[in-house]
């Protein structure tokens, strides 16, 4: 009996792969004139993600992507790296216009903005800052008796 609940469970998870695959051709297939960048710049890690204007991923990256190791993930320079190679391949899309929607405090914000305005590749429609900030936070704790 255990044998047969096996190879049903490793059916569906082939025919998830088979639709996984054809979503993600049929999306690479399409050509976009704008799309969304949206950079998370984390004090030890930078993540670049383009999206369509939908909000469906088309590519992304981070400066663990781009090679970097350790202390050296959150230098400025790592931040560059992987928007670069993040937008060489947002160019197969076909994607002119980017909006720009940056969240965090890292190294990574000020070095992504310095490289979207040297290359003039892409034209930036928009820059926007979404990181959460907190309305008053949470509750303190309660005085210390002593």
């Amino acid at each position: 009996m255990p044998k047969t609940n096996s190879v049903k469970q490793k059916s569906t998870t082939i025919k998830n792969k088979k639709s996984a695959s054809k979503n993600k051709a049929s999306i690479q297939n399409k050509n976009f004139a704008a799309g969304r960048l949206y950079v998370k710049a984390t004090f030890n890690n930078t993540i670049i993600t383009v999206t369509d204007p939908k909000g469906n991923v088309l590519c992304w990256s981070s400066a663990g992507n781009a090679g970097f190791k350790g202390s050296r993930k959150s230098t400025p320079y790592a931040a560059t790296t992987a928007i670069e190679k993040v937008l060489n391949s947002a160019k197969n899309y076909g994607i002119r216009k980017l909006s720009v929607y940056i969240q965090g405090p890292g190294l990574g914000r000020d070095a992504t903005l310095r490289y979207l305005r040297a290359k003039r590749d892409f034209e930036v429609e928009q820059i926007a800052d979404i990181t959460p900030i907190p309305h008053n936070g949470p509750r303190p704790p309660k005085q210390r008796k002593v």
